[in-house]
Protein backbone atom coordinates (compact mmCIF):
# COMPACT_ATOMS: atom_id res chain seq x y z
CA UNK A 1 0.00 0.00 0.00
CA UNK A 2 1.27 3.73 -0.86
CA UNK A 3 0.30 6.45 1.26
CA UNK A 4 0.86 10.10 0.72
CA UNK A 5 2.39 12.41 3.89
CA UNK A 6 -0.26 14.93 3.40
CA UNK A 7 2.07 17.11 5.72
CA UNK A 8 4.64 16.93 3.22
CA UNK A 9 3.16 17.25 0.21
CA UNK A 10 3.93 20.03 -2.24
CA UNK A 11 1.28 19.74 -4.86
CA UNK A 12 4.09 19.75 -7.49
CA UNK A 13 2.11 16.51 -9.77
CA UNK A 14 4.97 15.37 -10.21
CA UNK A 15 3.50 11.50 -8.69
CA UNK A 16 0.38 12.42 -11.19
CA UNK A 17 2.39 12.52 -14.10
CA UNK A 18 4.46 9.45 -13.57
CA UNK A 19 1.97 7.41 -12.60
CA UNK A 20 1.16 4.51 -15.10
CA UNK A 21 -2.31 3.83 -14.00
CA UNK A 22 -3.42 7.15 -13.79
CA UNK A 23 -4.26 6.59 -9.53
CA UNK A 24 -3.48 9.56 -8.20
CA UNK A 25 -5.11 12.83 -8.02
CA UNK A 26 -4.56 15.82 -6.87
CA UNK A 27 -7.54 16.92 -4.11
CA UNK A 28 -7.23 20.71 -2.06
CA UNK A 29 -2.98 21.09 -4.04
CA UNK A 30 -2.48 17.31 -2.11
CA UNK A 31 -1.94 14.10 -4.10
CA UNK A 32 -4.39 11.48 -3.48
CA UNK A 33 -3.78 7.96 -4.26
CA UNK A 34 -6.76 5.24 -5.14
CA UNK A 35 -5.28 2.32 -3.38
CA UNK A 36 -8.37 0.62 -5.77
CA UNK A 37 -6.69 1.53 -8.82
CA UNK A 38 -2.89 1.57 -7.46
CA UNK A 39 -1.07 -1.35 -9.25
CA UNK A 40 1.92 -0.74 -6.78
CA UNK A 41 4.56 0.01 -8.79
CA UNK A 42 6.16 2.45 -6.72
CA UNK A 43 7.12 5.41 -9.34
CA UNK A 44 5.49 7.52 -7.25
CA UNK A 45 7.97 6.56 -4.39
CA UNK A 46 10.94 6.98 -6.70
CA UNK A 47 9.92 10.10 -8.30
CA UNK A 48 8.36 12.24 -5.68
CA UNK A 49 10.84 15.22 -5.04
CA UNK A 50 10.46 15.71 -1.62
CA UNK A 51 9.91 11.94 -0.39
CA UNK A 52 6.30 12.31 0.66
CA UNK A 53 5.01 9.18 -0.49
CA UNK A 54 6.28 5.72 0.96
CA UNK A 55 5.01 1.87 0.80
CA UNK A 56 3.13 0.93 3.82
Amino acid sequence: MVVVDEQECTGCQTCVDVCPVGAISMVDGVAHIDPEECSGCLACVEECPVEAISEK
